[in-house]
């Protein structure tokens, strides 16, 4: 009997083992560079070669090692996401307000960049806004926090940045994230519920809760800026 029970206990821990090693196995082959989630990527965006996506230490390193020519960017802000992590980016201009968000998967092995994008607005003395603004809509067929609309805070007044919408029938009213990333600098940003649908009616409100600037965006894939209520 004991031994029937021994022989039955290191079935179980071979079982184990086995199935422990066979899952690493599929993971690394998925994760790797030029893998099975690099080869699904290309697929669904239309390239004819796989796509090789390097694995890093951190988050950062995943980004640099996937943007080799974005090492002038400097990092803003990191915001923890289910899944792993937004990473805002800045490259130092006087002559236009820009940003880039990069989203950055955590896997068993390491970060591995998963999605990203950016703008850049040039400045105008004549017609100052308020504040900027990307919208990126969710991705078919590819993992990721989104839909997500961030920007640039301009106007210092600017305390309170709502963004509404429409999902299953129902206005839903989402609170932005407003974050220091400078002296008097702020950035914005919400991630929004998968079912939002545009319009997106952006305002943006000061300390007293008086609107400053509001905008609806008709196009779920959108660059562009609010100005100063009439």
């Amino acid at each position: 009997m004991k031994l029937q029970i021994k022989r039955r206990i290191g079935i179980c821990f071979v079982v184990i083992i086995l199935s422990i090693s066979a899952l690493l196995t599929y993971v690394y082959l998925n994760d790797r560079p030029g893998g099975f989630s690099d080869q699904r990527m290309s697929k669904w965006l239309g390239v004819d070669e796989t796509i090789h996506i390097p694995i890093g230490k951190t988050p950062e390193s995943a980004i640099q090692k996937f943007r080799t020519e974005q090492l002038s960017s400097h990092i803003i802000h990191e915001e923890p996401v289910e899944g792993g992590m937004i990473v805002f980016t800045q490259r130092a201009s006087s002559e236009s307000s820009n940003l880039q968000i990069e989203y950055v998967r955590k896997r068993i092995f390491g970060w591995k960049w998963g999605w990203g994008g950016g703008y850049g607005i040039s400045k105008s003395s004549s017609n100052s806004p308020e504040m900027d603004y990307m919208s990126m809509p969710r991705l078919e067929h590819i993992e990721s926090p989104f839909p997500i609309i961030f920007g640039n805070v301009l106007n210092p007044a600017i305390k309170r940045i709502t963004v509404e919408t429409k999902g299953n029938g129902t206005q839903i009213s989402t609170e932005a994230k407003l974050v220091e990333v400078g002296a008097e600098r702020n950035i914005w940003f919400v991630l929004l519920p998968s079912t939002a649908s545009t319009p997106l009616n952006v305002k943006a409100l000061n300390e007293e809760g008086i609107l400053i600037a509001s905008k609806e965006i008709q196009d779920p894939d959108d660059i562009g800026a609010l100005l100063i209520e009439d």
